[in-house]
């Protein structure tokens, strides 16, 4: 990333073609920094992977709960309305890389590395 990128970044606007994939994952941080994630998960301060999205997942041995959550979310961003859809399927981001944080962690619940 260059310099205008990281100022771009910085100042909420991007550029290029991957400008609005950007935004997106921008929108999921946020989210999980300021919002809903916020309130239900995290404690002032505490990193992303030490949050109960991640730590739930390392007791029970799997990233199979951020995925259920992930696709649980996705359904049910269908019967909401576009706002609320949104949010919803941002949350399903989030949990996404919950499970690749605990994939690159080691586990592999059970899969080869292929």
């Amino acid at each position: 990333m260059g310099w205008i990128d990281l100022l771009s970044e910085l100042a909420g606007t991007f550029s290029g073609p991957y400008s609005s994939l950007r935004r997106v994952y921008r929108d999921a941080v946020f989210q999980a920094e300021s919002g809903k994630g916020k309130e239900r998960h995290a404690c002032d301060g505490e990193a992303f992977e030490n949050q109960q999205i991640c730590e739930i997942n390392r007791r029970l041995g799997s990233n199979e709960g951020a995925l259920f959550q992930a696709v649980k979310k996705i359904y049910e961003s269908k019967r909401l309305g576009r706002e609320a859809a949104i949010r919803e399927l941002l949350g399903a981001l989030n949990y996404t890389a919950a499970a690749i944080i605990l994939l690159r962690e080691g586990g592999n619940n059970g899969r080869d590395d292929r």
